[in-house]
């Protein structure tokens, strides 16, 4: 929650990925368009975000994988495995996230699943 409330930064690409899940959990669209990296940001990610964030219910992530975005890299990779509801059934996003410090802050750059 201190990320989310701005009273701190991921110092870590992990950090981020796991701030951001939560994100999702509690349904904090600002934290989302913010932490992503404006290079990959669209123009209705916030608008989108709001149509769409109560129409899943994340439940658990598991971090499977972290290559580099340590405190002192520019970039980082975290592969993960979260489970989600929607409407009523579990689902599982697997995906490898890709990170880049922006202006010294972490940030999403994209991910492949």
């Amino acid at each position: 929650m201190p990320f989310h409330h701005g009273k701190a930064k991921p110092t870590t690409a992990e950090q981020l990925m796991r701030s951001r899940f939560s994100a999702y959990f509690f349904r904090r669209v600002e934290y989302l368009v913010d932490t992503t990296h404006p290079d990959t940001r669209s123009k209705n990610l916030k608008k989108d975000l709001e149509d769409t964030i109560d129409q899943v219910n994340w439940s658990y992530l598991s971090i499977v994988d972290v290559v580099h975005g340590g405190k002192d890299d520019k970039t980082g990779k975290v592969e993960f495995v979260a489970d989600y509801y929607v409407n009523g059934e579990l689902h599982q996003l697997k995906e490898r996230s890709r990170f880049r410090k922006f202006k010294g802050a972490w940030k999403y750059l994209d991910g492949k699943q």
